[in-house]
């Protein structure tokens, strides 16, 4: 029997062996403030200990967004205090992704931009919709990607790609990032859970322990990160709440197009 509890920012369900972590603010594209990683970091420590879940799968809500990265909103009034408590939880969040013991998939339903293409990146495979988008936004909207994007991205996808990816904040299709090994199979968009499910079985007929030993092995490239992932976080908070993350917060929020060039002198 399934179980289901709804919580205000994500909906945490177990479908059988199945953990399924559901980002539920379409309304905003599913984007994370602080109050939001919380929350994701509970239902992951919770489906992490739990003995009878063997995978665990990340989506969003709705047929649009997988997740846009961080609430801008909150940008635009944001503090030293503001960013040591929301960068920190987005680095706890993306380390527990990491250190689940389980298979973490991302069934990538829409756009996953900034923080949003940082879970696909932290996530052990990612399967997406045909509709999915994928990038950064971090020197468009005034931040950086400092946790998956800007180190194990290149990791991944090889060292010029993941710079294109960060420094331009363009946006690629599934099929382009399936082409890169960005992610790992693109589906039609209502064959998404399906497909999911599928690997899911497939996964839950592994051996847990030695699934666990391969996953924790796999991470050496992340861990060796941290200490760079933890620098790069005091930059962050050293430019919180500067001018260049207001103007870019405040371009977005406002539909227009944020004046860098006055940066430039």
């Amino acid at each position: 029997m399934n179980s289901a509890t709804a919580q205000p920012n994500v909906i945490v369900e177990k479908r059988g062996m199945v953990g399924w972590i559901t980002f539920n603010r379409p309304e905003r594209y599913n984007t994370c403030d602080h109050a939001m990683y919380c929350d994701i970091f509970d239902a992951l420590q919770d489906m992490s200990a739990d003995p009878g879940v063997g995978v665990i799968v990340i989506t969003g809500a709705g047929d649009k967004s997988f997740c846009a990265g961080g609430f801008l909103g909150d940008l635009t009034h944001f503090t030293r205090h503001d960013g040591r408590l929301h960068f920190s939880k987005a680095q706890e969040v993306m380390n527990a992704i990491r250190r689940a013991p389980q298979p973490v998939i991302a069934a990538v339903n829409g756009v996953a931009v900034g923080g949003g293409n940082e879970f696909v990146i932290c996530c052990d495979l990612a399967i997406a919709s045909d509709r999915a988008r994928f990038g950064q936004a971090g020197t468009r909207v005034g931040s950086s990607p400092v946790f998956g994007a800007n180190n194990l991205f290149s990791i991944q996808v090889g060292e010029k790609k993941a710079k294109e990816v960060t420094f331009l904040s363009r946006l690629y299709s599934a099929q382009e990032a399936l082409a890169h090994g960005w992610i790992n199979k693109v589906v039609p968009h209502d064959k998404l859970v399906e497909e999911v499910n599928a690997w899911c079985e497939e996964l839950l007929d592994k051996s847990p322990a030695y699934l666990e030993l391969t996953k924790v092995t796999s991470n050496v490239w992340w861990e060796m990160l941290q200490p760079g992932m933890e620098h790069a976080k005091q930059a962050l908070l050293a430019l919180a709440g500067g001018e260049q993350m207001t103007e870019g917060a405040s371009a977005f929020m406002q539909k227009r197009k944020a004046n860098w060039r006055q940066f430039r002198k």
